[in-house]
């Protein structure tokens, strides 16, 4: 499939910014919840291994522990999305920590097939205590990640990673970072969302701090949000309302999980409702 060039897609997502209209990411775990997102107007989708894992009824920090490798399963669902999206942007989220794969390579192999971006994931920011030290100290650091972002900006690929924190940001706004994805944690809700996560008030001042961080190194940088308590439009909306920086949400489960555990148990009791 023909990837869509980063020029054309950044060109159509600052006309949205001026426009004051926001700009919407979702993730895809099957090509049906791709095509219906694009069906629905959305501006990006990402796919990762995630999505399968979600979509398959386990919790999304599957995509962080050690079931499947988690670049092939990407190149894998591509073959499912890809097709059926051609006139929307899809990204692929990379494993930046692999220690067992040739970047430059990996990277021109998603171009090849038609990947317009990446994104960071699975990512080691998700991860925190002494694991999160240990990883850092043993050569599976974040920064793994940026340098990976910063290939593919070199690469004229759109790149949109998540940051955890004011540090994040700044790094990668200074790899070259497109769109700052600031990720307020597993999103909360439904069968197996998180109950532990911040609230949204503390979500909305860590999202200011991340867009001041970013603006600090660059004044040209999309601000997205991700994840958490921002689970549903109300909520985005709240965050949109008090971030005057964010420019739009990102959702992965709230996108595709949460909507389909809501149609799917209310279809099922419409059905069981019926008489004879």
């Amino acid at each position: 499939m023909p990837r869509i060039e980063r020029d054309a897609i950044l060109g159509r997502l600052r006309g949205l910014i001026a426009e004051r209209k926001p700009i919407v990411g979702g993730g895809a775990g099957t090509g049906l919840s791709a095509k219906c997102e694009a069906a629905g107007g959305i501006d990006l989708i990402v796919i990762y291994n995630s999505g399968r894992y979600r979509m398959a009824g386990r919790g999304s920090l599957a995509g962080i522990l050690a079931y499947g490798n988690a670049n092939q399963i990407v190149m894998d669902m591509a073959r499912e999305v890809l097709p059926v999206v051609p006139d929307t942007p899809v990204l692929a989220g990379v494993n930046g920590t692999d220690p067992f794969v040739d970047f430059d390579v990996f990277l021109d192999d998603l171009r090849r097939v038609g990947f317009s971006g990446i994104q960071n994931f699975p990512t080691v920011g998700l991860i925190d205590g002494n694991f999160r030290k240990n990883l850092e100290e043993t050569g599976m650091s974040y920064s793994l990640e940026v340098d990976v972002v910063a290939r593919a900006r070199r690469k004229d690929m759109l790149t949109t990673p998540y940051v955890f924190d004011v540090a994040q940001a700044k790094d990668m706004a200074r790899a070259g970072a497109d769109i700052l994805v600031a990720h307020m944690g597993l999103t909360t809700g439904g069968s197996i969302g998180a109950e532990t996560a911040f609230t949204l008030e503390d979500s909305i001042a860590l999202i200011n701090q991340i867009s001041d961080a970013a603006k600090s190194v660059r004044d040209d940088v999309i601000l997205l949000c991700h994840g958490g308590p921002i689970a549903m439009p109300a909520d985005a909306q709240t965050v949109l309302d008090a971030c005057p920086d964010c420019h739009g949400f990102y959702g992965a489960s709230s996108m595709e999980r949460l909507p389909t555990e809501t149609a799917l148990v209310a279809q099922t009791r419409n059905f069981k409702a019926m008489t004879r």
